[in-house]
């Protein structure tokens, strides 16, 4: 059992007034057998109503408004929870029938929401190597670690070279990213072979420094297991999850589980930074007042505005009387 202390700081920075901020935050960790919640506090600027309710995937969400005129929104989580290592699946069937197994459910609720297969240029070449990987006569846990490890023995772990908005086209061709990247490389060869893999974001909290992507925000894949259930695997370390990840949310991808997403009226420029302290069994060290320096810093330019489709036929029409 590890007993883990995180506390994750988001900070979003305009240049000039916003109002109107609507947000949602998957800030809350799960709970269940593997992952207990001891402690989970929420402080926000200017103090909102925050609303939750339990998404489709079964996270749970939060919601909140902010009317008044801001130049600056700081979202703190602080939790601590419990998590106790994961026993890894036995095998009590032949392969043969596991795979018989996924195929029968691939069209069923829920799994057939983790089959969706999304469209990218270089399917053909992903495709190539899946099924240089594959073998009806291993495991479906047998393919999928091996799959793990080929991401992680395949691809360079890099940061500042791709961003949320990175498509899988651009991650295969480079052969590098961080742990985003993997988890979307995994979950595509995953589908490809029909086993429900959905993305998973949260935190890697090592004991000592033996994980890559520590000290920020992590992201995984849960594969499905004929007479299991769902695993973690981890390609950005390859190895299954286990009491030293800590898990926020799951989805269908990386949008599904954003940690803080929301809208606002204005114009200005922002810049969004983000700060996460891990602290593995013992009591927190780290005064509240200490200016703690961002893991994760973005600069939003507000791009020229574009004339929309109205203002675009007023233009030509002002243009053909004109003429």
């Amino acid at each position: 059992m590890a007993n883990i202390k995180i506390r994750h700081i988001t900070r979003y920075t305009y240049n000039a007034p916003v109002l109107d901020s609507a947000n949602q935050i998957l800030l809350y960790p799960l709970d269940d057998l593997h992952q207990q919640v001891v402690l989970h506090e929420l402080r926000i600027s200017q103090n909102p109503v925050v609303e939750t309710f339990t998404d489709f995937f079964g996270n749970t969400a939060g919601v909140f408004t902010i009317l008044k005129p801001h130049t600056e929104l700081v979202i703190q989580s602080s939790i601590q929870v419990q998590t106790e290592p994961v026993l890894m699946p036995v095998d009590l069937k032949p392969a043969k029938e596991q795979w018989d197994i996924l195929h029968v459910i691939d069209d069923q609720f829920p799994y057939a929401d983790f089959l969706t297969q999304e469209k990218f240029q270089s399917r053909p070449e992903v495709h190539d190597e899946v099924a240089g990987l594959m073998n009806s006569e291993l495991t479906p846990l047998s393919i999928a670690t091996n799959m793990a490890a080929f991401v992680f023995n395949n691809f360079e772990y890099k940061q500042g070279i791709t961003s949320v908005e990175t498509g899988i086209d651009e991650v295969w061709s480079l052969k590098a990213g961080v742990c985003q990247d993997f988890a979307h490389m995994l979950l595509v060869m995953l589908r490809m072979i029909g086993i429900p893999s959905r993305y998973v974001s949260g935190y890697i909290c090592p004991a000592e420094q033996e994980f890559r992507g520590a000290g920020a925000t992590h992201a995984w894949v849960d594969a499905y297991i004929p007479d299991y259930g769902w695993i973690g695997l981890d390609p950005t370390n390859n190895c299954i999850a286990s009491d030293r990840h800590v898990r926020l949310a799951t989805g269908r991808n990386f949008s599904d589980c954003t940690p803080v997403k929301g809208t606002y009226k204005g114009q200005a420029d922002h810049s969004l930074e983000v700060s996460v302290i891990i602290e593995n069994d013992h009591p927190a060290s780290v005064p509240e007042e200490v200016t703690i320096q961002p893991t994760y810093s973005y600069k939003v330019h507000m791009p020229t505005m574009e004339l929309n489709s109205y203002q675009k036929f007023m233009e030509m029409q002002q243009q053909q009387q004109q003429q």
